[in-house]
């Protein structure tokens, strides 16, 4: 196992610790497990599903818009994706490693780098903007009983959006300046060569350039039809809430009441909007401590800690295993030529 990867590994365990240090802090375990074991079945079950449409729906909009730019994908691939996506970026810092081996695994696949990147970048983007867009209007209407609920991590909160405002501002640069993805692309070859890691290939240098000219073509594409971006938008907009919802099903199915289901949403929403920029695997740790801050008025007694363990749980924890199971059979099946994706359409 490489120096790097044993690091990350024990970085990460060390977040796994931290987090479960937060959740027993204070808490009687046997009362926790008492409350959890009291949630409805019913509740439960929508709850899971709501987690697994939380991550499909991305890949729904993958195999959307690659369709749009006319590329033969089958959707069920396209999930597999977006459940790579997820593990990675629930592993490395700052979610960094998910769109690479997302776009790793489309390559393999047969796809076009350039429709790929502008299809992750995309997602991406909206993804992005659509937090930003839910978290000003939060903070424009809500303004005064987030302070309350979110006390000494309210900080984090605008740093938080202040941090996803900046990368939605550079992303979209990115995207509409032909110019500058030309350069970062060229650029980071010319690197790479220099410090002797690629060797020096016009054939190379003439690819690069060919895959930002057809990246620039499927910016104009998307230019063009601007209603394909529309409805990833509304997509989006559900994929978001609908983990937001989860915990809305976690806070009926234990029995709670008192508080209507747009505030539970909007207090979960200002927790992943603080913590989404953060540079951790997972925002581990930092996560559940703000989450018995921000939930203490809600959830009463053991069942604030029992409400965190089933909605991190499934929102986080089953969601990383389910993917690195889905990641393992995308590595199998990754060696697929593009004429066999072709058939499987």
């Amino acid at each position: 196992m490489k120096r790097k990867n044993i690091v990350s590994a024990m970085i990460f365990l060390v977040l796994v610790a931290l987090t479960f240090y937060a959740i027993l802090k204070g808490n009687d375990m046997g009362e926790v497990a008492v409350a959890v074991q009291e949630l409805q079945k019913g509740y439960l079950i929508e709850a899971i599903v709501s987690a697994i449409f939380f991550v499909a729906m991305e890949g729904t909009m993958i195999w959307y818009l690659m369709r749009g730019l006319q590329e033969p994908v089958v959707w069920r691939r396209c999930i597999g994706y977006s459940f790579v996506g997820f593990f990675y970026s629930g592993i490395t810092p700052s979610a960094t490693g998910g769109q690479p081996m997302q776009l790793y695994y489309m390559q393999k696949d047969g796809h076009k780098v350039s429709n790929s990147t502008v299809v992750l970048m995309t997602v991406a983007v909206i993804y992005k903007f659509v937090l930003v867009v839910l978290g000003a209007g939060i903070l424009l209407f809500y303004h005064v009983p987030l302070k309350e609920y979110l006390k000494n991590y309210m900080y984090l909160y605008y740093l938080g959006l202040l941090l996803n405002v900046v990368l939605v501002a550079i992303l979209l640069f990115v995207m509409i300046s032909p110019n500058c993805f030309k350069g970062i692309v060229t650029g980071g070859e010319k690197l790479l060569k220099k410090i002797k890691l690629l060797k020096h290939s016009e054939e190379r240098t003439e690819k690069l350039i060919k895959m930002a000219d057809q990246y620039h073509e499927a910016i104009l594409f998307f230019g063009k039809n601007k209603g394909k971006i529309v409805v990833v938008i509304v997509g989006t907009l559900l994929q978001r809430c609908s983990v937001f919802f989860m915990t809305w099903l976690v806070y009926r199915g234990m029995g709670m009441s008192g508080q209507s289901m747009l505030t539970v949403m909007i207090l979960q929403a200002s927790v992943y909007i603080a913590v989404d920029m953060l540079p951790l695997p997972g925002a581990q740790g930092i996560t559940e401590m703000m989450y018995k801050t921000v939930f203490a008025q809600t959830f009463s007694g053991a069942y604030l800690a029992a409400s965190m363990c089933v909605t991190r749980g499934l929102n986080f924890y089953f969601l990383l295993i389910v993917s690195a199971v889905v990641a393992l059979w995308c590595h199998v099946q990754s060696g697929k030529s593009k004429r066999g994706i072709q058939k499987e359409t």
